[in-house]
């Protein structure tokens, strides 16, 4: 609670200033700062969180926005090489999968009849083969006539052709065509996928007819997600591989991450006119998806400081204040103390503000990024007193 000594006599002041010296707010005691216990339970009720004071740099840099993408190996959209009834799905939508794991199984009569033909055409390769080497051995000795080796050449050289092709089909279905030979039938085929990665999208039901090169799943590999960013032409002079990019998203503007530039365009956009600049994301966040759209500064020098998120500054007037725990005074089992601490601020990007420290707090102070206005208010002072 903010500590009030208003209701002290007069007289009683000289006497009792060593007792009062946490108001922030008594008369003759506008040096002092504000202060707040809370219990833990208190501090959850009013959504608080805390983080250690970081050295960003922010300032002399150059705004840029994007968006997360993924390079084209790193994506699949899977569609069978044949058409077939969907027999059975594996996975659904956000499964984690690894490369030549099969995603669903087809089936359909076509399917089998690949098959038998394969069977037919091997075993009468192995006929027209030794009917080619037969007649080869006579017309060699001069016993058969051209005619008859040629024919048997051809028929031997055909079917072989057929053999091949049938096996790679099968191969390609994912059928071992070994098996096949020995008299094995498979009824369905396997759909598996060439990534490895997150299954973004399950376009097919059970039961449904697929046909070949109809989309039944799209897969990603998030792990390779890199940022899109586009410069405008003024600031296209300043930007060079391996600068240090800084960005956020919006669904986390607080958390910033780090990029280094990989690659810069060649070639305008014309709506609007800017370059692509590529950059790969030092700090991946497993939240990030592709599609995201972010705020980013190319890093121009080394300015760095303190800063805080907005949220964390406590405006009174002119002033400028955060709050910090006080893990320096020893406090009952389950309570916290809280100091409000006078900073001046300077820049502020990305979210950040940043912020210059009397000299007493500690670098490794934890500022309140989250409840700082609650703890100002008078109205949850008075909450926390009655809680009392």
């Amino acid at each position: 609670m903010f500590m009030s000594c208003n209701d002290a006599p007069k007289s009683e002041l000289g006497h009792n200033e060593a007792e009062v010296g946490e108001d922030a707010h008594g008369e003759g005691h506008d040096e002092e700062e504000g202060v707040v216990e809370l219990t833990k339970p208190q501090a959850e009720t009013i959504g608080l969180e805390m983080k250690p004071l970081e050295e960003r740099n922010l300032g002399n840099n150059i705004k840029v926005t994007g968006t997360l993408e993924l390079f084209p190996q790193d994506k699949a959209n899977i569609s069978p090489f044949v058409g077939g009834n969907v027999s059975s799905i594996k996975v659904v939508p956000g499964d984690n999968v690894s490369k030549g794991q099969v995603l669903a199984y087809i089936e359909h009569p076509d399917i089998i009849a690949m098959q038998q033909e394969y069977q037919e055409k091997n075993d009468e390769l192995v006929f027209l083969k030794q009917d080619f080497e037969r007649k080869k051995t006579l017309y060699d000795k001069g016993v058969s006539s051209g005619k008859e080796f040629q024919m048997a050449q051809s028929r031997f050289r055909s079917t072989t052709s057929s053999v091949n092709g049938l096996r790679s089909q099968l191969k390609l279905l994912g059928i071992n065509p070994d098996k096949v030979a020995e008299g094995q039938i498979y009824s369905a085929v396997p759909i598996t996928t060439p990534i490895s990665g997150y299954v973004a999208e399950v376009n097919i039901s059970l039961g449904d007819y697929v046909g070949a090169q109809s989309k039944m799943f799209s897969i990603s590999d998030n792990s390779k997600i890199y940022v899109n960013f586009k410069v405008y032409e003024k600031d296209i002079y300043q930007i060079k591989k391996g600068q240090q990019i800084y960005f956020s998203t919006a669904s986390h503007p607080d958390n910033l991450l780090k990029a280094t530039v990989r690659s810069v365009g060649k070639t305008f956009n014309t709506d609007p006119k800017a370059l692509e600049v590529l950059a790969d994301i030092e700090n991946k966040d497993k939240n990030l998806l592709p599609g995201m759209y972010v705020e980013g500064r190319i890093v121009q020098g080394e300015k760095k400081g303190f800063a805080i998120p907005e949220a964390a500054i406590i405006k009174e007037g002119e002033q400028s204040f955060i709050f910090i725990l006080d893990e320096d005074e020893e406090m009952e089992a389950g309570k916290m103390k809280f100091k409000m601490i006078p900073v001046t601020v300077g820049i502020t990007d990305l979210g950040f503000v940043e912020v210059n420290l009397p000299a007493e707090v500690s670098k490794d102070a934890k500022v309140v990024i989250n409840g700082a206005y609650n703890l100002s208010s008078e109205m949850v002072k008075g909450e926390l007193e009655h809680g009392h």
